[in-house]
């Protein structure tokens, strides 16, 4: 995900909680694996108000790695690093993610065209929840930007090539883009972002 959602998405968690091993005990029926392990004793010991509780954490922690995980496989190459959470003890004991973050490179490409398709590959993983997070949602406008940027240095580039104006307008230019174009090579080198910088994307 890419603030804080409640998605709900067809990738499943990467990994799951390893349940507790049962206390040894001597008696024949614990030997036999017939034991009670001591989550389950926690659980019978809960009141209806902590069972809620943990079943509602139970959910959360579902919906939070699947979100991850789908920004993670929609982002590819572009994860600086595995997702990473936040947790809550539940009333059992066990503890449950809450909310997670994963990093995206969002630093622009070395040409105007790698800069594009990185863009569209940011956008991609920033929706890529089927419930994307208000955060998701400015990431994927941030990456439409970048995108944008990127559509018209590449026009002003390709009017350069074909002889357009000294400050670099393109030739070609209609009279409405002209300006818009020249604006945009004066400040084109101060609106990219800086190599090596990212942006978080959150469940």
């Amino acid at each position: 995900m890419i603030d804080q959602l409640s998605p709900t998405s067809a990738f499943t968690p990467s990994f799951q909680a390893r349940p507790e091993a049962a206390p040894a005990t001597g008696d024949a029926a614990a030997k036999a694996g017939g034991g009670i392990s001591r989550a389950q004793q926690t659980g019978s010991q809960l009141s209806e108000a902590d069972q809620q509780k943990v079943r509602d954490l139970q959910q959360r922690d579902r919906e939070v790695r699947a979100h991850e995980m789908a920004h993670v496989a929609a982002g590819g190459s572009l994860v600086r690093s595995g997702a990473s959470f936040s947790y809550e003890t539940g009333p059992d004991g066990q503890r449950y993610a809450i909310s997670g973050e994963v990093s995206i490179d969002s630093s622009p490409g070395r040409t105007p065209e790698e800069t594009r398709s990185k863009a569209e590959r940011i956008k991609s993983a920033a929706l890529a929840p089927a419930d994307p997070s208000a955060q998701d949602r400015q990431v994927a406008a941030l990456a439409t930007r970048m995108a944008m940027q990127a559509s018209m240095e590449q026009a002003i580039q390709a009017g350069a090539a074909g002889g357009g104006a000294s400050n670099g307008t393109p030739a070609s230019a209609t009279p409405e883009l002209a300006p818009m174009l020249a604006t945009y090579a004066d400040t084109a080198a101060a609106a990219k972002a800086p190599s090596g910088s990212k942006v978080n994307v959150f469940a």
